[in-house]
Parts: structure tokens; C-alpha cells; sequence
């Protein structure tokens, strides 16, 4: 009887264990299908309903940015007029990334490669027109995480940059909303060891020194807002250059395709002109002048002409 009993009690505990185990994995799977779902999205949005409302940036946008002892992190959530479908168009596919990526001004040159795994190669440099070889080459794995009606999310990751920054990180992912709209969250991110730490105070330190980002801290006396500056400031710029690049794309596309580059091109510096405390690096002829000019050598390049 004594050995009938320990049998039952420790099968009792084995199935009590197996159902443990069960109710688990489907809590994880329930809680990750949420997730790519776009149900944390959409919290989210939610959550931030008045920063969208009412904020500096005179549109739906919330900028957040985060540092450690060896990592930077740009957040940006946004609320867009274009519908969930077209901007999951626009930014599935490596190669469309290359329209985006180009925008910025430190993008000197971008080649996708498609295919099971696709890549993105940049080439990244300084705030005027330089040869390609003396851009510093950056490789991002391109990945589609998740494509539903209503819900997706891209990532971009590149084991190693400019300058002792490792581990880069773009990410986008976007939900859809009532009337057609979308919300969507930005994230670009890096780490930095010592030589990083240190090129970049030494950036900072020299023709940066006056720059500021995003993030208000204490009024002035005279009651004129300050910026948070250092490499916080340095990493919300970032973010908001790519982010307005995202939407320079999307707007353009209801141009002519012969007429989507210069729209972009005007789109981009327009819309960065807007916080020019921030943003702005130099006028408008030199910009259009310089991205022409890389745009065309980017397709002599990858046609091999």
C-alpha cells in the first residue's frame, strides 16, 4: 500500500508539473503574441496621449533618450497620417531603406543587398562631400520580425561602427489606428567602450560644443529654455534626423517616381529647418548640391559603371 501511494503521489506531482509547465508556456506565447501584435503599441500610445497633444515639436511626437556607462538610446513615437499599409510598403525592403538612410548627413553612400538574408551597407562620414573610401563602412543585418495587417516591426542591427561604437540598432515598428492613421516607434541605439567614450567627448568637446538636443532641463533666468547637451544630446539628434528621413519618405511617394528624390531631398532639409537649435548643419543649396551628387555615385556604384 505503501509503495501504491508514493507511485500515485509522485505521479500527481509529475502531472501537476507538466500542467505548471503548460500553463507557462502559453502564458509566454499569449504574452509575446501581444506583444507582436502590436498590443504594447498601442498602450503606449494611449499612455502618451497628452505629450502627443501639446509639445515643443508642433506635431504628434514624443522624443526620449536614455545613456549608461556604455550605451545610447534615441526613442521617438510618433503619430503619422499614412495608413499602416504604406508605411509597411515603405519600409519593407532593405533597398527602400536606402532611399531613407541616404537622407541623413552623415550617410555618404548605402547598397542593399536582398535576398534570405538581406544587408544593408553604409558608408558614414562627415558633413560634406568626401570619397567613399574615406566614409567608415557599417553592415546592418535588415530583418522583418514581425508583418501582419495591423502591426509590424523592422530591425536593423551592425556589430561594429565609426569611432569604438559597437551593437547599432534601428528599429521601427508601427501599428494602425482609426482613420487611416498610424503610430509608430523609432529606436536607434549603440554602444560605446573607452575609445568611443573618448572620440566622442573630444567631438563634443570641439565643433560640437554649442550643440544641444531635445530634452528641455532648468529655464534660464530669462526664462529661455535650455537643452540637454553631451551625448544625450548628440544621440536625440540622431534620432530625429532618421525619424524625419522616415517621413520625408513616405511623403514623397505620392510624387512621380522621376520626382521622389528631390521631393525627399526638399522634404528632409525642410522639415529639420524646423529645429534648427538642433539641426541645422548648413543652407540649402549645399545640402541638395552634396546629396545629389552622393545619390548619383551610389547608382553609378551599384550598377558598376
Amino acid at each position: 500500500m505503501k509503495n501504491i501511494l508514493s507511485r500515485i503521489s509522485s505521479s500527481w506531482q509529475l502531472t501537476l508539473l507538466l500542467v505548471c509547465s503548460s500553463l507557462l508556456a502559453t502564458t509566454h506565447v499569449t504574452m509575446a503574441a501581444e506583444t507582436n501584435s502590436g498590443t504594447a503599441l498601442r498602450a503606449k500610445y494611449a499612455e502618451l496621449h497628452e505629450q502627443l497633444s501639446q509639445n515643443q515639436f508642433k506635431r504628434p511626437l514624443y522624443l526620449d533618450s536614455e545613456e549608461s556607462s556604455s550605451r545610447l538610446k534615441g526613442d521617438i513615437y510618433a503619430l503619422t497620417d499614412h495608413p499602416i499599409a504604406a508605411v509597411e510598403t515603405a519600409l519593407n525592403g532593405a533597398t527602400h531603406w536606402c532611399d531613407v538612410l541616404i537622407l541623413h548627413l552623415n550617410t555618404k553612400y548605402c547598397q542593399a543587398s536582398e535576398g534570405p538574408s538581406p544587408t544593408i551597407t553604409l558608408r558614414i562620414g562627415k558633413k560634406f562631400d568626401q570619397p567613399i573610401d574615406d566614409a567608415y563602412r557599417v553592415q546592418f543585418a535588415y530583418k522583418v520580425a514581425t508583418s501582419q495587417p495591423d502591426y509590424f516591426d523592422v530591425t536593423l542591427n551592425a556589430k561594429n561602427g565609426p569611432l569604438g561604437t559597437s551593437d547599432y540598432r534601428i528599429s521601427v515598428e508601427a501599428v494602425s489606428l482609426p482613420n487611416g492613421k498610424t503610430f509608430l516607434h523609432l529606436t536607434y541605439s549603440y554602444a560605446y567602450g573607452f575609445t568611443g567614450r573618448i572620440a566622442m567627448q573630444a567631438y563634443l568637446g570641439t565643433v560640437a560644443s554649442d550643440k544641444v538636443g531635445f530634452t528641455k532641463i532648468d529655464a534660464q533666468a530669462d526664462n529661455k529654455s535650455q537643452y540637454i547637451g553631451g551625448v544625450r544630446g548628440l544621440v536625440e539628434r540622431n534620432t530625429m534626423r532618421y525619424y524625419l528621413a522616415i517621413e520625408a519618405y513616405l511623403d514623397a511617394l505620392v510624387a512621380p517616381p522621376s520626382q521622389q528624390l528631390e521631393k525627399r531631398l526638399q522634404n528632409w532639409f525642410n522639415s529639420t529647418e524646423l529645429y534648427p537649435r538642433q539641426l541645422h548643419e548648413m543652407d540649402r543649396a549645399a545640402y541638395l548640391t552634396m546629396k545629389r551628387g552622393e545619390y548619383q555615385r551610389q547608382q553609378q556604384v551599384s550598377s558598376g559603371r
